[in-house]
């Protein structure tokens, strides 16, 4: 299947991307991502690795799709990428809009929120109200993604490397993590932060500017800024200022999981 779709996107402008063996194969790939059998992207030995031919997958079925009427309560909707039909052991609220094409561990939770396409969802995840995860971002196990947090996508707008969040990490209400970032195990981020692959995460003790775009595993980083001197005077630029560092395996009180929460639910659930 790689090669059939590494041969297809070298030679997309010149092949009929509709004929029933591109639209298969296609397909095809977009089933393993649909039940967790393939990734976009993973961890491995601490770096993230892209499988391209999966990203290219998902690129493919865009060109080939075209907007299908479909029903979401009561409103009718047109979308080239359709929803989830089948989840086995997730609890979804109501108003959650999860695509084909991601995949969400049994025991995750989801509440009325986004989940695009080419996405994962660690067992053991809340994904609060008004959350919108982008395609293709990875999600880690036991992470508490709090109300109105934004993860950006790697297919729109394009990136390299989607945003990761590791295992057991937290992030506060309305945060932003796009273009590529990364949170790292069991890592709190404060309400409201910004990060993205060109943010600087800076040390509180020492002013030592520790990364751009990655926030160190068992720490707590909260927003803030820091000035620059420009030519129409000093201004304020974002930053993450790491105020704490935790034991591995230490939760922050804020990170503390509520159990209630994640009752396992039945067996399976249809959409």
């Amino acid at each position: 299947m790689r090669s059939e779709l590494e041969d297809l996107w070298k030679r997309r402008d010149e092949v009929p991307l509709r004929s029933a063996e591109a639209v298969a194969a296609v397909d095809a790939a977009i089933g393993l991502l649909d039940t967790g059998r393939a990734r976009v992207a993973e961890l491995l030995d601490g770096e993230v690795v892209v499988h391209e031919w999966l990203k290219n997958a998902i690129l493919l079925l865009y060109k080939q799709a075209s907007p299908q009427p479909s029903q979401f309560g009561p409103f009718q909707c047109a979308d080239k990428i359709p929803l989830k039909s089948t989840i086995d052991g997730v609890q979804v609220s109501p108003g959650a809009v999860i695509r084909r094409g991601s995949y969400q561990e049994p025991g995750a939770v989801v509440m009325p929120s986004h989940i695009g396409i080419g996405s994962y969802v660690g067992e053991g995840t809340l994904v609060d109200s008004w959350v919108g995860i982008g395609s293709c971002a990875q999600i880690g196990r036991n992470v508490h993604l709090s109300g109105g947090v934004g993860l950006g996508g790697m297919i729109e707008p394009p990136m390299a490397k989607p945003v990761v969040i590791e295992d057991d990490a937290f992030i506060g209400a309305r945060s932003m993590v796009y273009s590529g970032a990364r949170v790292g195990e069991g890592a709190l981020l404060g309400a409201g932060a910004l990060l993205t692959d060109t943010i600087p995460v800076i040390d509180a003790a020492t002013g030592e500017e520790l990364s751009r775009g990655e926030v160190p595993p068992w720490t707590v980083a909260v927003p803030a800024n820091r000035p620059r001197e420009f030519a129409g005077g000093t201004f304020g630029l974002p930053c993450l200022l790491v105020i704490k560092r935790l034991k591995k395996g230490e939760r922050h009180d804020k990170a503390k999981l509520n159990d209630a929460v994640r009752t396992q639910p039945p067996a399976t659930l249809t959409l």
